[in-house]
Order: C-alpha cells, then structure tokens, then sequence
C-alpha cells in the first residue's frame, strides 16, 4: 500500500489520532501527515501511507494552504483559541469598517510569533508539552505571508474570514494579532483548514469513518500527487545510479520534464513513468540543453531523496 489520502480530520481528534487510526485499519507502520491541524480545528490533514509515500511529505509540507476562521474579539487566552485559559477580556469598541480593515491589513508578509502551545520544537521538544509543564518558551518572530484575505465578515464580537496563507502560518497566531492590532485581543473559536495545495475539502474523506477494505481506494498514486512538479527523465543506466545513490549527470538525462530553476525541487523519474527520487536542480531547464550543445557531462541535479520503485 502506497500513496497519499486526502484525510478530513473532525474537531476533537489529534493529527496523530488519525495517523494511528489508519495505522490500524491498514496494518501498516510507515504513515505519517504533512502538517499538523489542531485537535479544536477540523478540515484537510494530508496523509502519506507507505514508503515511498512518506518519504514525499517533507515536499508537501511547503505547501499554500486555505482557512477559514471565527475569531471572538475582545478575549485573549494562552492557546490563542478558545480552548486555552482567559488571560484577557476586553471592550472591543471598533465599528465593522475599522474591523475588516484591521483584518484586511495583514495580506503580505509579517514578522509572526507562534503560540507558546504549538507542534513547533524547541530543543528537540514539542512546545505544547513544555507548556504543559509550566515552561513557555516564546520562539523569535517567523516571516509569513498572508497571500490573500477574502469573505469577511463581522458580528460582533465574532468576525470571520478566509485567508490563504504560507506553510509554517499559524491562524491562531494572526487572530491574535489581529485582536492586538484592534486594541481589544483577539482569540479562535472555529477554525477549518478547505485547502492543502491541491487537496480540498470537498474531496476529503474521514479515516474514522472509511471502512479498512477501504482505505486503498482512496489513495492517490505519488506520480498523480506530483504531477505538476517538473522534473528529469532517467535513462536506464541514470536509473540504478540513482538508485544507487549517485547524482544525476547529464549523461544519465533523457528528457526534460517542464521548465525549471537552480536549486528548485525536482522528480527523477524512470522510462516507464515511476518517480524514483527527488532532487534540487543544479543547472536550470534551459541551460542543460546548453550543456548538450556543447558535451559538456556535469552534474545537473543533487540528490536528496531516493524513493525507489
């Protein structure tokens, strides 16, 4: 069994309780998430089952992703949802344009904390369980970008919106700052993550609910997830190498696979259409015919990650 589920994962559960719940209904030990959700927050939590499949998440992680929110103005706790401890209550006095321009205000990039109580690692350790022990460890700013902000709308004291925002964002965090920027404190009571990339909601199916004979069927092959990403095609020889654990030099090519830059993550795929690794371009797209023109046998891509066939 290999490939990637487009999971939906309700309010309650933990992204690791999804994770063993397929663990049991597949038997099989090798499954892991590309990004955890909150257990208070429901939506697309992106599952890789499988060898080949888990050792691509890392390339998932980097993707955009869409929320949508319900923030309650005027309230501030130590989780920066409503789960957490009441550290602050407020008046919030704004009229809706002042609100939607506050919220609107953070589209673009933004120097942002993450919450005390977070998956992020400090020394190896999990925030939320240092939290848990009394010890909060306030993390330096991380840049985010906000790449758009839409459907907002405004009840006081809750106002709600849909942002679509750069790996590593945290939503508990902007409606925080949000709050401050306000001068009344902000705090999530509902948040759903619609979108991964190209995995939606609308798409996703409940690990809870999906029989174990199941499972299978809803798999989506690692050449379909990866399909848009461009790439090098392998020559026979290219092929073992790589599987092998060499780098690809020109002499291994056969064919390009789309248009890429130095440095951007690229698919290493077989003749008969396998990806069998991944690997950070060397040389740009255009510039390996150049190196064909001229017989020039360099190295064009370093090896990062060899999935195998």
């Amino acid at each position: 069994m290999n490939g990637i589920l487009n999971a939906y994962k309700p309010k309650g559960p933990t992204s690791h309780d999804v994770v063993d719940e397929l663990r049991r209904k597949t038997k099989e030990k090798r499954i892991g998430h590309a990004g955890t959700l909150d257990p208070f927050a429901r939506g697309v939590l992106v599952i890789g089952i499988g060898r080949k499949a888990t050792r691509i998440l890392d390339l998932l992680k980097n993707e955009r992703k869409t929320y949508w929110v319900k923030m309650q103005l005027g309230i501030v706790t130590e989780t920066f949802d409503i789960t957490g401890q009441v550290r602050e209550e407020n008046e919030c006095d704004k009229d809706k344009d002042e609100i939607i321009e506050a919220v609107k205000s953070f589209e673009g990039e933004y120097m942002q904390v993450p919450p005390a109580y977070s998956a992020r690692k400090y020394r190896g350790r999990k925030l939320y369980e240092l939290a848990r022990q009394g010890k909060i460890i306030r993390l330096p700013p991380k840049k985010v970008t906000i790449y758009k902000i839409w459907d907002i709308e405004v009840n006081l004291p809750f106002a709600s919106f849909r942002a679509e925002v750069s790996p590593g964002t945290y939503i508990r965090s902007l409606c925080m700052d949000i709050g401050y920027r306000l001068e009344c404190g902000g705090t999530a009571v509902e948040l759903v993550r619609e979108k991964v990339g190209g995995f939606s909601i609308e798409n996703s199916v409940n690990p809870f609910e999906l029989p174990p004979e199941k499972v299978e069927k809803y798999l989506i092959p690692i050449e379909e997830v990866l399909r848009k990403i461009p790439g090098l095609l392998l020559t026979e020889s290219g092929k073992k190498k790589v599987l092998n654990g060499g780098h690809p030099f020109l002499e291994d090519i056969e064919g390009i696979l789309g248009k890429f830059k130095k440095d951007q993550m690229i698919k290493l795929v077989s003749k008969n259409g396998v990806i069998i690794a991944l690997a950070k371009a060397e040389r740009n797209s255009s510039f390996i015919n150049t190196l064909e023109k001229h017989g020039r046998n360099e190295r064009v891509a370093k090896l990062e990650k060899v999935l195998g066939e």
